[in-house]
């Protein structure tokens, strides 16, 4: 009776998922690239009225909609409470909402959300992560599996990073102003199987990715100062690459010919924009008013250090110790803001052996580079698109799109076109090549922040208060 039961299970799901799904777009940018390589026909023109399959109304959230056979996940935030929505990807009909229990909102940053993880999902289960309130499993029709309660975390900014599934693993990474990690957790029963310490990165924003090297999977995660590869298998720290940005915002890609790509920069990491802060014993007789050897926030003149208190008081206790004041003066001397190129093979310490190009002007912020078509595309705020050659760094092509506002989205590509959407809620599609010229324009009136996911000659895109499936004839 088990077998049969089993075996059922198993064949449903292979229809649910063969019905529509040609391969899967399962978790923040796709599978490490934010390419469909399918070379399926994507539409060039889309907007709020072009080329429009369906469209529904959704609770805003940051993530990004997640794809797999019949059904596409997202998280929300609605009437102060968190959900987890799985919809019908042929209709965008809602098929189910599932409430995630809180305590209590954790502080966000100013323009964030309590729903900006992205979900993941292996087609049997979409597995979600709200910060402080923890780490969620259902099944595909929303029924929890486990959950893993997680935090306080201590970061006013909230938690931005979105989980991973590989094989049997779902791999988080955290890292916060204190107590940052990488784990490793069961996606069966969410048991830790590792955790790594990452006590030494204060918070960061980048989502890890999963770079194959020969025949070995390695996590790859970018943050403060250097980029790190870990053993999927135990954790351990197999490489490093130093020389980025003091706090690292976006996600590495993996290119076409096995390349990582690593973008990162943060305020004072561009040449001549330097940020330098005097040692602690010279400011400290001038700052420290009261005597105590820590500096609260009315004892700091404005300037660097009283815009990034609550980042440099690392242990929240509303004073800035010198250990904590040292640290973050050490952070900005070394920080660098730049776009990398890493080969695979790499062992140890190889910022010397490894690199293959760096590039530092036009950084961009949050919004991740994508590769695709032997060219390296980032947009920075403000609009400003450059190519680069992906085997060189050679920059190919600069100019300012039509839309000149913030980007959090990741630019995504197929067909030939790259797609990039700026948070006032604009669109621009350019031609995937070094000379790009922009092929189409449109607003969608609503902000942006999520990035699209492309299957199946379908675009799926996420605004502040809507879900989009647009598609050609």
């Amino acid at each position: 009776m088990y077998r049969n039961t089993a075996l059922w299970t198993l064949l449903s799901l292979f229809l649910v998922v063969g019905r529509l799904d040609a391969g899967s777009w399962p978790q923040f940018r796709g599978l490490n690239t934010g390419r469909d390589d399918s070379n399926q026909k994507l539409p060039e023109k889309i907007g709020p009225d072009t080329n429009v399959v369906w469209k529904v109304m959704l609770p805003p959230g940051h993530s990004s909609p997640v794809v797999f056979g019949d059904r596409i996940f997202v998280t929300a935030v609605r009437d102060q409470k968190l959900w987890t929505i799985g919809l019908d990807r042929e209709t965008g009909k809602v098929l189910w909402e599932a409430e995630v229990p809180h305590e209590k909102l954790e502080p966000i940053h100013r323009i964030g959300s309590h729903a900006q993880c992205s979900p993941v999902t292996d087609g049997e289960r979409v597995v979600t992560f709200f910060g402080s309130s923890g780490l969620f499993c259902h099944d595909r029709d929303g029924k929890l599996l486990w959950k893993k309660p997680m935090g306080p975390f201590k970061n006013d900014f909230g938690a931005g990073n979105s989980p991973l599934i590989e094989g049997d693993r779902v791999i988080v990474c955290q890292d916060h102003d204190t107590d940052s990690f990488l784990a490793a957790y069961n996606k069966h029963t969410g048991e830790v199987l590792w955790h790594v310490d990452r006590s030494e990165f204060p918070r960061n924003y980048c989502s890890p990715v999963i770079w194959n090297v020969g025949s070995k999977k390695q996590i790859v995660v970018a943050a403060t100062l250097r980029v790190v590869g870990y053993d999927i298998e135990t954790g351990k720290e197999l490489w490093t690459v130093r020389g980025v940005s003091r706090t690292v915002c976006m996600t590495p890609t993996v290119g076409e010919d096995g390349t990582l790509y690593v973008a990162a920069w943060s305020a004072g990491g561009d040449a001549g924009e330097l940020i330098r802060l005097d040692p602690y014993a010279d400011v400290a007789a001038a700052l420290d008013k009261n005597k105590d050897g820590s500096f609260s926030k009315d004892e700091v003149p404005d300037g660097p250090i009283k815009m990034r208190f609550s980042q440099i008081d690392r242990d929240k206790s509303e004073t800035i110790s010198q250990a904590e004041y040292e640290f973050f003066r050490g952070l900005f001397e070394k920080s660098k803001n730049v776009v990398m190129a890493i080969k695979p093979g790499a062992v140890g310490d190889a910022s010397d052996t490894h690199v293959l190009w760096t590039y530092s002007k036009v950084v961009p912020f949050c919004s991740s580079p994508l590769v695709y078509r032997d060219q390296v595309f980032t947009v920075k705020d403000g609009g400003i698109l450059s190519s680069l050659n992906a085997r060189t760094g050679q920059p190919t092509k600069q100019g300012r799109l039509p839309a000149t506002g913030d980007y959090y989205s990741s630019p995504v590509a197929g067909d030939g076109k790259v797609y990039f959407l700026s948070q006032p809620g604009k669109l621009t599609v350019v031609s995937a090549e070094a000379e790009w010229q922009v092929l189409h324009t449109a607003d969608f009136k609503e902000e942006i922040y999520g990035t699209p996911a492309l299957l199946d000659g379908r675009i799926y895109l996420r605004t502040h208060g809507h879900l989009y499936c647009f598609g050609g004839k």
